[in-house]
């Protein structure tokens, strides 16, 4: 183990500054945010995957490109 580890193992994860609580206290506010912190992670690290809807899908180019040129423009006409 070197420094920042052991520095870390002995730092509490949660430091209270309110005086006056029971140990209980001090655990049942530990516990909900423990809880949330970890339903807050869950939410971050799950995956949404979204399929294209009917009209993404449908989705495409209505006529090819126009190709300039001598003649191009008028070949409708012919």
């Amino acid at each position: 183990m070197n420094e920042s580890t052991d520095s870390a193992a002995s730092e509490p994860a949660i430091r209270v500054v309110t005086r006056g609580l029971s140990a209980e206290e001090i655990a049942a506010v530990s516990v909900v945010v423990d809880a949330a912190v970890e339903a807050e992670l869950d939410e971050l690290h799950s995956e949404v995957h979204i399929e294209p809807s009917a009209w993404e899908r449908s989705q495409r180019s209505l006529r090819t490109p126009l190709q300039p040129g001598a003649g191009a423009w008028r070949s409708f006409s012919a």
